[in-house]
């Protein structure tokens, strides 16, 4: 309870006043703050368990991986270099003809609409090139904002 002193009052009657004081409740907050502080390092499990062994022999990441990007504008390049869609399974069976893993990475811009980049993906499938969606990300070199999409290239 708090009270306030008024000059012009000479009487010994306080009155009351109704509001909150917060400095004690900032000093349990900030108490609260660095006991979590403290104690977060703490609070990490270190469960000893014995996991089973894996027989599979791991995968060998492909020392140069060949990347298909869609772009905003419904382009496609293989790597940095652009192409045609009709020209995709030629151009991926020439770059990756003394490959014998047929692994594509295949990146989606943002821009570019969901059916485009999956009808890219279905491409890859009819050719038997096995396939990864790495990612839908913005490929390195294309324009900021999202174009409107043109009619696919023949």
């Amino acid at each position: 309870m708090a009270v306030s002193l008024s000059e012009g009052d000479l009487d010994d009657d306080f009155d009351e006043t109704h509001d909150i004081n917060v400095t004690p409740f900032i000093d349990v907050i900030l108490v609260l703050l660095i006991i979590f502080m403290v104690a977060a390092p703490l609070s990490t499990v270190d469960l000893p368990i014995d996991l089973p062994s894996s027989s599979a022999t791991p995968q060998k990441k492909p020392e140069k991986p060949t990347y298909v990007s869609v772009k905003p504008d419904l382009s496609l390049a293989i790597g940095e270099n652009p192409v045609k869609r009709a020209d995709l399974v030629a151009e991926l069976n020439r770059v990756m003809a003394d490959q014998t893993d047929r692994t594509v990475f295949l990146r989606g811009d943002r821009g570019a609409p969901y059916g485009e980049v999956m009808d890219v993906l279905e491409l890859l499938r009819d050719a038997h090139f096995k396939f990864k969606l790495v990612a839908l990300e913005r490929p390195a070199g294309a324009a900021g904002g999202a174009v409107a999409a043109p009619a696919p290239q023949p």
